[in-house]
């Protein structure tokens, strides 16, 4: 047995950075296809709204530790040897995309519908009045219920551990496996966490304030 030390801390740290790129990537990859999903279900079209709505459904229903299960060890009964961070990343966009999707698609239909009415007035066709009139208004909307969300990424990256992913809460057991102090360890790890979670909720707190989202 080892005493915990500033090489343990600096190990810790390390691990914090791969949870930083995990959720980093989480929210490139499920806000690309997000947004995608977001402009799917405000569609006029059926089908695409069906397809969109049917995918929220579908990720939102499953807990995402089974898509971690499917994405790493279902996929390599196919043949497709994925690494952790791979199999992670693949299942932290999945996830993301369905509930970034959702979210902005409400900021979306939150923009009045007169904004829509006058815009059409003005002669502009489907594109032109989501790019000049609606999205800009529905980003500000969705400012601080994203940044939120960021938050719930950054602590749900823990569960990518249980797929080998040598994460700040697997990097939190490797050490305390070796140095049998619980308390210290977790504590240095709940530490770590709380220092990457409370300045984006209080960007999110910050954000709501200035631009007085909830009074909307």
């Amino acid at each position: 047995m080892t005493q915990f030390s500033s090489t343990h801390v600096m190990y810790l740290l390390q691990a914090a950075l791969w949870t930083i790129a995990l959720s980093l990537i989480a929210f490139a990859g499920g806000g690309l296809f997000g947004f995608i999903i977001a402009l799917a279900r405000t569609s006029r079209s059926t089908l695409a709204r069906r397809l969109a709505s049917g995918y929220i459904q579908i990720v939102q229903g499953i807990p995402l530790l089974v898509i971690l299960f499917i994405s790493y060890f279902g996929l390599s009964i196919a043949g497709l040897d994925l690494s952790g961070l791979v199999a992670a990343g693949i299942s932290f966009t999945i996830y993301s995309a369905a509930f970034l999707g959702e979210i902005w698609r409400g900021c979306i239909e939150a923009v009045p519908r007169t904004q829509w009415e006058a815009s059409e007035c003005l002669g502009f066709n489907r594109f032109e009045q989501l790019q000049k009139v609606i999205l800009p208004q529905a980003a500000r909307i969705a400012i601080p219920p994203t940044v939120g969300f960021m938050v719930q990424i950054v602590k749900n990256t823990s569960l990518a551990s249980i797929i080998g992913f040598v994460d700040l809460s697997r990097a939190g057991q490797i050490v305390n496996n070796a140095t049998f102090q619980p308390f210290t360890v977790f504590g240095c790890v709940a530490v770590i966490y709380f220092f990457m979670c409370y300045p984006l909720s209080a960007l999110s707190k910050s954000l709501e304030r200035k631009l007085n989202v909830s009074h909307r």
